[in-house]
């Protein structure tokens, strides 16, 4: 089984939401991890937006990079421009890969609005894991 560490800045959504993806859809290949490289919380809209694609995160907690550095990985995935500029060398990784997605924690409006951010992000990373992640191993055209 192939190890996949996602990075984010915060770890907050875009690393949790590809980390509950890829652990439940394509959990018999890969293991997925998240970290932040300045973690905080997991928002609030995340979890529900997921356990809308019956994906269940409430579990989930914001994790430092630092829980990770022994750890050999297969894939270090960065997910926004901040945490690829952040992102320290891991040794142990096999390759490193990039693939940025807008940060829905961000967006400002009504509650129904920001899940609407989340969903839209949501379904951006479902498609790209999707597409990208085979048995054979990740395909991206960006690195």
């Amino acid at each position: 089984m192939k190890k996949v560490l996602f990075i984010c800045t915060h770890n907050s959504a875009r690393s949790q939401i590809a980390e509950g993806i890829v652990n439940a859809r394509q959990g018999n290949h890969y293991e997925a991890y998240s970290a932040g490289t300045h973690p905080a919380c997991v928002h609030p809209c995340a979890m529900p937006v997921m356990k809308e694609i019956d994906i269940d995160i409430s579990q989930h907690r914001s994790k430092s990079l630092d829980e990770f550095r022994e750890k050999e990985f297969d894939y270090v995935i960065t997910l926004c421009d901040n945490s690829r500029e952040a992102c320290p060398f891991f040794p142990q990784a096999r390759s490193y890969l990039h693939k940025s997605f807008s940060d829905p924690t961000q967006h400002q409006g009504t509650a129904e609005e920001k899940l609407l951010a989340f969903r839209q992000v949501r379904d951006e990373i479902a498609t790209w894991i999707h597409q990208a992640f085979q048995p054979a191993g990740i395909e991206s055209d960006e690195r």
